[in-house]
């Protein structure tokens, strides 16, 4: 049974994995890509390989393995970090097997994926690894050729001397290069740019092969002699704590191990979040298949008592700083969430920004244009439910499973589990899906109190409904803009107050700061013990929203054409930019808008064809986005999306395109129909059959990606794209409509 589920699992991943914007690219490997090439590297796949450094190990036959570091969660770094390890070493791409690096924090740095930074912060690591064993290979051969070093050159693998005649591949020095020292990366000299045979071109997804036929990748796949299933009961509301259960009659079903109680607090809960329900109490499963112990677990849940929970308060924040959070004792309702942020929002916030006078402009303003926008809970609804396997032994610990951030798991788990670092080994698998709810590791600390219970390996399994009802959500939000105009419609001041509950969304240093003389930012939080965190570009999903809405029917207040109008924004912040902590670039930002009016044709009227705009900057990129959007038995459907982005240098071209494709449907998808609410403490929704994803139907017919062209260090892309669509359909919406969008979801 756990065999089936797995496979049917993958079949709903492969599926839906682009309607959730996972990015995952359907095409072949290079393995796959001709029946000669398939046979030949079969035939050339070598036994025994020699590490020239912890990213690189050679055969002899010249075959090159790369290893990448990072989990892959569908965004394709597994192939484009390695794309950028062979480009520096003159790899042939052809004679390049990947394969997924385990967690060694000793040989790699940054292991983990969110904020869309793996590439950005890896780029020069990555380049620096392949051009250190570029350069001992050199040696090596220079050393036994007895030619200078700067005589020998590198392509495709092979290593050739022209004044000798001598050539080699790199198999036959990969020996004698392991055993020199390796050099001082910052020494090494790096590729210039206009050298780059590998970077810049589309590779195809080095696992596809595995994810078409079915071999084992995700977590849910991972099998061992011996191994158990376990499931937990959760509180069925925030705000609960267990009392008391009786497991007497569920421990005699079929195959069920045992029932108990576990705790997975502990004082070191470095880099996890603080997930209330982990606080306390959960009553565990375990038994001999996924079948029995969800049976078992059904049956269970009517013989637990809760109680209410008094307040909570820890001394870290969910990034590990040292802080007071609270956890407020009772039964939260979305009702109250959004009372208590509507008597927020008309108050005065913590003041984060003001330059000039933006009170004294208000007050003088002969037109002052106030809008609020909201935003409800989101659920992630990651294809692959949360799992994770556990192996606990006194010698030694051994985990396996989908985890964003592995390298902040180990000192947890060590604490917890009274078990020294070294002896921790953490095995990375493909996520399916991930959006920041895989960034938390309680599930994976929770297979690990199991499993040392147990003296047993232990695969935990959430089931939908457990993700969805204790899960980790996009935080309900609230903002509010007000905007001075003069007699003659120009923007003289403007005032954003924001916060949500239980964390504020602002960036009060982004556009459109630095472009006025008169703003202020000020923010607000409502404590809850609904848990949230990371999620597909946390907090700039909902202020993109209101931003750009809001700057959309400021526009039309101004008479003014909504891309002029920003661009003349821009024009100001870059001529002569107000205070110097702004955290854009409007000579960028400029350029995607700029972009995306030329490719969109803006201006340029379509019967029935209603169009949005909205362009916005986070994670170190800079996306503009068109919106077209026709209206089917009076339903908006959207017809096209124009996509311009500045991301730097772009590694994969199609996967970058992939991964953007991905994030607009993902986008549309949320800004229309995603909403999750509370009563008493409890999530209003628990499955797909209520909770309303978009459908292959609904995603756009077409998406048109295009990328600035610029040299600047390779920046962010899996969430970049996610923000600027959902105001673009707000806006393209009420084109169609007349009516203004201020809350999400927009239907």
């Amino acid at each position: 049974m756990a065999t089936t589920s797995t496979q049917m699992n993958r079949r709903l991943f492969l599926k839906s994995s682009t309607l959730a914007g996972g990015g995952l690219m359907m095409g072949f490997s290079w393995i796959m890509s001709c029946k000669d090439q398939k046979k030949a590297v079969g035939q050339l796949m070598p036994e025994d390989w020699i590490e020239v450094n912890g990213y690189i190990k050679i055969a002899e036959n010249g075959m090159v393995t790369i290893m990448s570091p990072n989990p892959e969660g569908g965004q394709n770094v597994k192939t484009s970090m390695p794309m950028i390890v062979a480009d520096e070493l003159d790899a042939d791409w052809d004679m390049v097997v990947v394969e997924q690096a385990p967690l060694d924090t000793d040989k790699y740095t940054r292991q983990f994926i969110g904020g869309s930074q793996a590439i950005h912060q890896s780029w020069k690591t990555l380049r620096q690894a392949g051009a250190s064993a570029k350069y001992m290979l050199i040696q090596a051969a220079a050393e036994s050729w007895g030619v200078p070093f700067d005589e020998i050159v590198t392509s495709k693998g092979q290593l050739s001397h022209s004044g000798s005649g001598k050539k080699a591949s790199y198999g036959e020095f990969a020996t004698a290069a392991s055993q020199l020292e390796v050099p001082d990366p910052e020494t090494i000299t790096l590729k210039q740019l206009s050298d780059f045979t590998i970077i810049g071109t589309s590779k195809k997804n080095v696992d596809t092969q595995k994810i078409i036929t079915g071999k084992p990748l995700f977590g849910l796949d991972h099998i061992q002699e011996g191994i158990l299933s376990a499931m937990i009961v959760h509180p069925p509301a925030f705000g609960l704590m267990l009392k008391d259960f009786d497991a007497s009659s569920v421990k005699n079903m079929p195959g069920i191990k045992d029932v108990f109680a576990i705790n997975t607090y502990t004082d070191d809960y470095e880099w996890q979040f603080f997930d209330t329900n982990s606080f306390l109490d959960l009553v565990v499963v375990v038994g001999d298949s996924t079948w029995e112990v969800m049976n078992a677990k059904k049956a269970l849940v009517p013989k637990i008592e809760w109680e209410s929970r008094p307040d909570l308060e820890v001394a870290q924040d969910m990034f590990g700083r040292k802080t007071s959070t609270k956890f407020p004792a009772g039964l939260e309702s979305t009702s109250d969430h959004d009372r208590k942020m509507k008597e927020m929002s008309n108050q005065k916030g913590n003041e984060r920004r003001k330059d000039g006078n933006p009170e004294k402009a208000l007050r003088e303003a002969s037109h002052v244009l106030e809008r609020s926008y909201t935003a409800p809970f989101l659920a992630h609804n990651c294809m692959e439910p949360m799992n994770f396997f556990a192996h606990v032994t006194r010698e030694k610990a051994e985990f396996a499973g989908p985890l964003q951030k592995p390298e902040f798991t180990e000192k947890t788990l060590s604490a917890r589990l009274d078990i020294p670092l070294e002896k921790i080994d953490i095995k990375m698998t493909r996520l399916g899906g991930g959006y920041g709810r895989r960034s938390y590791a309680h599930w994976l600390v929770e297979a690990g109190i199991i499993s040392q219970k147990m003296n047993a390996p232990v695969k935990l399994m959430y089931s939908r409904e457990d993700d969805m009802t204790s899960g980790i959500y996009r935080p309900a939000y609230r903002a509010t803009y007000k905007a001075a105009l003069d007699a003659d419609k120009n923007l003289t001041g403007l005032h954003l107050n924001a916060g949500g509950v239980p964390q504020s969304p602002l960036y009060a240093d982004r556009f459109p700061a630095g472009a006025l003389d008169n703003y202020l930012a000020e923010d607000w939080t409502i404590p809850s013990n609904i848990t949230v965190g990371s999620f597909r570009a946390p907090s700039s999903n909902f202020m993109a929203c209101a931003e750009q809405s809001f700057l959309d029917e400021l526009a039309e207040e101004m008479d003014q054409d909504p891309i002029e109008m920003r661009l003349e924004l821009l024009r100001r912040a870059e001529k002569g930019p107000v205070g110097d902590r702004n955290d854009y670039d409007p000579t960028r930002y400029k350029g995607v808008l700029e972009l995306v009016r030329d490719k969109s044709n803006w201006g340029e009227e379509k019967p029935g064809i209603h169009r949005g705009v909205a362009a916005y900057f986070c994670h170190n990129s800079y996306v503009a986005q068109v919106l077209d959007l026709v209206m089917e038995d009076g339903k908006p459907k959207v017809e096209k999306v124009y996509c311009a982005v500045d991301c730097g240098i772009v590694i994969n071209p199609d996967a970058a395109k992939n991964l953007l494709e991905g994030a607009v449907v993902d986008g549309i998808g949320n800004a229309m129909f995603g909403s999750l609410s509370f009563e008493n403490g409890k999530p209003n929704k628990e499955n797909f059959d209520d909770y309303r994803m978009i459908r292959m139907s609904e995603a756009p017919k077409d998406i048109e990606v295009y990328f600035v062209d610029n040299q600047a260090d390779p920046t962010g892309l899996g969430e970049p794209a996610f923000p600027p669509i959902f105001p673009a359909l707000a806006n393209a919406m009420y084109k169609a409509t007349g009516k203004r969008y201020y809350d999400q979801p927009f239907l």
